[in-house]
């Protein structure tokens, strides 16, 4: 078990003897979830005989390290993209940014396996040292700093979770016109609180078979769209305008693909510390480039039917009446009540999405302070989806503007974030340069100097690459109004903390 009664009862005895280490930041440790009259002793209690998972961001010792499957790597991110959230991200290229069908795919494509590099990366981190991607943050960022990546990964999280249950309420809403919005939202969120409370384990359990039957009706999706002969191959555009499109349609792309970077190592934390790192890296790439390039260009290629007869067909009538439920149930029009079944199974789909986001966000609140620490991690579920819920009504009649912004939002902060991990990672020499016991002992932490003025500078690169429709920056606009905006965060702050990380090092010791 993950935090288990019968693993806490065999340890009580001899943990309750040893003294609260006074260095820490005071939280109850996982070890004491079995002793102590404090509220939140009794609500972990009551978490292990439920079978939830107790633990939260506090490491996770070796002893509990019992997840020895790559294949529970793989399939948690393949189940996590194979959804039509990803759809509406290859949707987007036609009717957000104007590509043709080639430019569109070899734009999707490329961003996509940039995307998903350091998503796979992290995935490294969490066997190696047991600690959740937030908390390891703190060796990049320093205590206090890492604070304010909690607060633009949970900002993250709310919006991306919001932005999928509005894809999947449209689903319901193309099978029934009757099922408003809000009762769309309100069923997928509610689903995805079901499956993320319980913890890690039924998360991974769920994201293992949940893929298969989202696979089958995208394989049907496919063999409709493609013995239609609807399909257009729209010409490619030209010039400064063209590339400008590009630009800006693959930030979109990076920032879907590149999304879970801020999560990764919490679905690796309780695989042992022995793993191979490639095979880490390769499972999650393997679980990841598939879905996404498989289910984005299919939403290229659909769209493309919105075009004919000069936009006057059922493509663009159902996509104009309910975004990309309607585009999908055009397509699985020829097999009547069958194909409304297998839109509620896309519509489902998008719990798969969204159970990362409720589960990593409710760890990512623990980090703020240590008093959201104390409120167990399954307490936070039920905040956050509430929160979610809230954010995904009134945005529901604005989908593809709410999509596209999120998207952006993250490619630059995310870009920003890799920036420093990696130029810091580099500075430490690699895995053997952390010292994960320290993880939360603020003066044995870095102070965060160089951290937060590189984070600046990526601040200062994305806004001069960024081309947003209320500002555009100076570098965007010889780009054809494309955005370069990640691109230029990543770099900028990748550079500033090589140069300044030993700089602090030497003068101020850590």
């Amino acid at each position: 078990m993950f935090g288990g009664v019968e693993s806490d009862l065999e340890k009580a005895p001899q943990v309750g003897k040893t003294p609260m280490d006074d260095s820490s930041d005071g939280a109850v440790p996982g070890e004491s979830f079995m002793y102590g009259n404090s509220l939140y002793a009794k609500l972990q209690r009551l978490a292990g005989k439920l079978n939830i998972e107790q633990r939260g961001v506090e490491r996770v010792p070796d002893n509990e390290r019992t997840d020895t499957s790559y294949f529970n790597i793989s399939s948690m991110w393949l189940a996590a993209n194979m959804v039509s959230s990803s759809f509406a991200i290859g949707v987007l290229g036609y009717s957000t940014f104007g590509l043709g069908f080639v430019d569109a795919i070899l734009v999707c494509f490329f961003f996509n396996l940039l995307g998903v590099l350091t998503v796979c990366w992290f995935s490294c981190f969490g066997p190696a040292f047991g600690l959740r991607q937030m908390v390891l943050s703190r060796f990049w960022f320093g205590y206090w700093p890492t604070k304010i990546i909690a607060l633009l990964n949970v900002l993250s999280c709310l919006g991306w979770s919001a932005a999928n249950s509005i894809v999947g309420a449209q689903l319901l809403n193309a099978v029934n016109s009757d099922v408003p919005g809000y009762a769309g939202i309100l069923i997928i969120a509610i689903c995805t609180l079901f499956v993320t409370f319980a913890g890690y384990k039924v998360v991974h359990l769920y994201e293992y078979y949940s893929w298969i039957p989202t696979f089958i009706v995208f394989m049907i999706v496919f063999g409709l769209f493609a013995h239609s002969g609807d399909f257009r191959n729209l010409p490619m555009g030209t010039g400064t305008s063209e590339l400008g499109s590009c630009l800006s349609y693959g930030a979109t792309v990076y920032g879907f693909a590149t999304g879970w970077t801020s999560y990764a190592a919490d679905y690796t934390v309780y695989q042992p510390a022995d793993r191979s790192r490639r095979k880490i890296f390769f499972a999650a790439w393997g679980g990841l480039i598939p879905p996404l390039l498989f289910t984005q260009f299919l939403g290229i290629a659909v769209m493309t039917a919105t075009s004919l007869n000069g936009g006057d067909n059922k493509y663009a009538i159902g996509y104009n009446e309910s975004g990309n439920g309607g585009l999908l149930g055009a397509v699985l029009e020829p097999v009547g009540g069958f194909g409304k079944f297998c839109l509620v199974i896309l519509s489902l789909s998008i719990i798969a999405n969204n159970c990362p986001n409720i589960y990593s966000v409710s760890l990512t609140l623990q980090v703020l302070s240590r008093y959201s620490q104390r409120v167990p991690r399954f307490i936070w579920v039920l905040l956050a989806s509430a929160v979610s819920i809230g954010v995904a009504i009134p945005g529901y009649s604005h989908f593809e503007e709410v999509l596209e912004n999120l998207m952006d939002f993250i490619a630059y902060w995310l870009a920003i974030y890799s920036g420093v991990a990696l130029a810091d990672h580099i500075v430490r020499r690699g895995f053997s340069g952390y010292r994960p016991e320290t993880y939360d002992k603020p003066n044995k932490l870095p102070y965060g100097i160089a951290a937060c003025i590189s984070f600046a500078f990526g601040v200062a690169g994305m806004v001069t690459g960024m081309s947003e429709t209320w500002y555009t920056g100076p570098i965007a606009k010889h780009a054809g109004n494309g955005d370069v905006g990640f691109e230029l965060a990543l770099a900028f702050s990748f550079v500033v903390h090589s140069v300044l990380r030993p700089i602090e090092l030497k003068m101020l010791g850590r």
